[in-house]
């Protein structure tokens, strides 16, 4: 196992790794729409934390020399199903044409009172 760190993602904000490598695959902890340089939720917006989110897993992908095209499963956690349309197309827009299995559900509360959270698992090269 090798942990991936890099300081264009946000710091865990607890006893995890960023993202742990294993067997030929990455595994990426949950993103927030945290903006690394301040430590704090980029905006309010739904738009704008999914747009961070992705840019902080792409930094991680990045630090293990990856991309979001090696990406085989996504889960995204949000707090409101409403915003499922909208994610969706932030979403497609940042991974191009690659379409990972995914899974979207809908939770109560996460931490920081973001509104979106994503982890993925890659495959290594």
């Amino acid at each position: 196992m090798q942990v991936i760190e890099t300081k264009n993602a946000p710091a865990a904000i607890g006893p995890y790794s960023q993202a742990i490598t294993a067997n030929g695959f990455l595994f990426c902890s949950g993103q927030l729409g945290i903006d690394p340089s301040k430590g704090a939720l980029i905006s309010e917006n739904i738009e704008a934390q999914a747009e961070q989110a992705l840019k902080n897993i792409k930094s991680i992908l990045n630090a293990a020399g990856i991309d979001f095209s090696d990406i085989v499963k996504t889960t995204i956690f949000l707090t409101s199903l409403d915003d499922f349309k909208i994610v969706n197309e932030i979403y497609s827009k940042e991974l191009g044409g690659h379409k990972p299995s995914r899974s979207t559900v809908q939770v109560s509360k996460l931490p920081m009172g973001a509104k979106i959270e994503i982890e993925c698992i890659a495959a290594v090269k």
